[in-house]
């Protein structure tokens, strides 16, 4: 049985935009005096916004970071984005072989989503099926549920019925905080070692690295339900 919807997150997912935000970030925020690699924001924070990001590092590490970090930030990725985002090897297939409804699930902001998916042509894939977690009642982001509930009722799916394709450990515990079943991913440039065994720790019923395998999989969990 097809699931009643499928959802694709977005960065690192459909378009390989984690690794290009994670050096941008690392940068700002070791010249702002805390020295980190895009390799850790990719491994230990990818998934979450900016402004999260700084919130946990200040907690961490007890270092006060500027409030208009997070405004340089969003404007210097949205700008290497334009020029440099692409779209994952098979993305746009992978997508097209959802029989039924899908959608897209992001903490990037409905602008983003919109410059990033007009440049890699995913976008009249998705047409108005793109949710931003910036645009739910709640406005709250990943690792909340919110934008994954907020879809499946805009989508009419059960949740329990739903599958979200997740490349992070926090979109993976929203996804499952809102009852969803989870296939995880590591194609995009940021995948580290450990990435695949991170997932499945999370929740991910199973793990995939290339498009190529996801409609196979999609069949084999739908067939055999939720294993977890």
């Amino acid at each position: 049985m097809q699931p009643q919807l499928v959802i694709f997150d977005c960065d690192g997912v459909l378009v390989d935009s984690e690794i290009i935000a994670a050096r941008v970030e690392a940068s700002l925020i070791t010249a702002a005096g805390f020295e980190i690699s895009a390799e850790e924001i990719a491994s230990n924070y990818a998934g979450l916004t900016f402004r999260d990001i700084l919130l946990r590092l200040e907690a961490e590490a007890q270092i006060p970071f500027q409030a208009n970090l997070i405004d340089k930030a969003e404007t210097a990725v949205d700008e290497r984005l334009k020029r440099e985002v692409r779209m994952i090897d098979g993305a746009g297939q992978a997508v097209l072989s959802v029989q039924g409804p899908r959608c897209i699930c992001s903490n990037s902001t409905p602008e983003r989503l919109d410059a990033m998916l007009t440049r890699t042509g995913l976008k009249s894939l998705f047409g108005e099926h793109v949710f931003s977690s910036a645009a739910t009642p709640s406005k709250r982001p990943k690792p909340a549920p919110d934008v994954f509930l907020y879809a499946a009722e805009k989508m009419g799916a059960e949740p329990a019925e739903t599958f979200v394709v997740e490349d992070s450990v926090h979109g993976i515990a929203g996804a499952k905080a809102a009852g969803m079943r989870v296939i995880g991913f590591t194609g995009g440039s940021h995948t580290y070692p450990g990435h695949a065994d991170r997932l499945t720790e999370a929740g991910a019923e199973t793990v995939i690295n290339r498009w190529s395998d996801f409609a196979s999989v999609i069949a084999a969990l739908s067939e055999f339900g939720d294993i977890i």
